[in-house]
C-alpha cells in the first residue's frame, strides 16, 4: 500500500515500541518519519533504518515541542500525521493511597501535558495546509477502572481522551481530524519492565484479555497507520479502542 506516499508523519517516542513499530508501518506505506526521542541515539538508529529524520526533544518542553515541529516541517514541506504516543509508566505510580505528588506531576507532565503541547503547536501546520490528523495514545484505562491502580497514569490517559474529543470536533471543518487510540496491555519493553517486577500483577491483567495475550506493537501500529490515512477520513473525535476486547468482556472464555 502507499497511503502515506508523499506524506510526512511525526511520531513521539519513536525510538522503542509502539511508536518504533509506527514509523516502521508508515514508512512501508511511503511515509516521510520523523522520529521524536529523549534518546538521540536511539531516535538517530530508527531514523537510519527507516530513511527517515530524527530530533531529540523533550515533547514536555515547549520550546522543545516547538523546535522539533519546525525542523519536520522544514525539513519535508508539511506535517500531515502527528502522533503523540510519548509516555511512562513507573512503578511508584500505583494505588492513590501510596502514589506521592511527585510521582503523579511527572506522568501527568509526560503523558498529558506533552499531548496538551504537541496539539498546541502542531494544529497551526495543519491550518495552514488545510488538512491534517492527530492521533494521541490515550489507553483502555481511560474508559474502564483498574483494580491494580496506576492513579496518575489512569488520570492522564483519561485527559488525553478527553481532550483528543474536544479537538475532535473544534477543528473538524477545518479538515483536521483528532482521534485518541486506546490501547489494552501491549507487548513493549516499558509493560515487560513493569511486569517483570511484578508478575502477580502481570497474570491478573492477563487473564482478563478475551484473546488470552497482550498485544505486539505493530497490532497497534496498524491501528495507528489506518487512523492517520485518509482510510479514516469520516472519523474524528473518536476513542478508537484496539484492546483485544477487554473492554467489551463480562467475563472471558474458559
Amino acid at each position: 500500500m502507499d497511503r502515506y506516499a508523499g506524506r510526512t508523519v511525526v511520531v513521539t517516542g519513536g525510538g522503542s515500541g509502539i511508536g518504533k513499530a509506527t514509523a516502521a508501518r508508515v514508512a512501508q506505506e511511503g511515509a516521510n518519519v520523523v522520529i521524536v526521542d529523549m534518546n538521540a541515539e536511539t531516535a538517530q538508529a530508527v531514523a537510519e533504518e527507516l530513511d527517515g529524520f530524527a530530533v531529540r526533544a523533550d515533547v514536555t518542553d515547549a520550546a522543545d515541542v516547538a523546535r522539533m515541529f519546525a525542523a519536520a516541517h522544514e525539513r519535508y514541506g508539511s506535517i500531515d500525521v502527528s502522533f503523540h504516543n510519548a509516555g511512562i509508566s513507573p512503578p511508584d505510580d500505583d494505588s492513590i493511597l501510596v502514589t506521592g505528588i511527585e510521582a503523579w506531576d511527572r506522568v501527568q507532565r509526560v503523558n498529558l501535558t506533552s499531548v496538551y503541547l504537541c496539539c498546541k503547536e502542531v494544529i497551526p501546520y495543519m491550518q495552514r495546509q488545510g488538512r491534517g490528523s492527530i492521533i494521541n495514545t490515550a489507553s483502555f484505562v481511560a474508559t474502564m477502572g483498574a483494580a491494580t491502580s496506576q492513579i496518575s497514569y489512569t488520570a492522564s490517559k483519561g485527559g488525553v481522551l478527553a481532550m483528543s474529543r474536544e479537538l475532535g470536533v473544534q477543528f473538524a471543518r477545518e479538515g483536521i481530524r483528532v482521534n485518541a487510540l486506546s490501547p489494552g496491555p501491549v507487548n513493549t519493553p516499558l509493560l515487560q519492565e513493569l511486569f517483570a517486577k511484578d508478575p502477580e500483577r502481570a497474570a491478573r491483567r492477563l487473564v482478563h484479555i478475551p484473546f488470552g495475550r497482550f498485544a505486539e506493537a505493530s497490532e497497534i501500529a496498524a491501528a495507528v497507520a489506518f487512523l492517520g490515512s485518509d482510510d479514516a477520513s469520516f472519523i474524528t473525535a473518536s476513542n478508537f479502542l484496539v484492546d483485544g476486547g477487554i473492554s467489551a468482556a463480562y467475563v472471558t472464555p474458559l
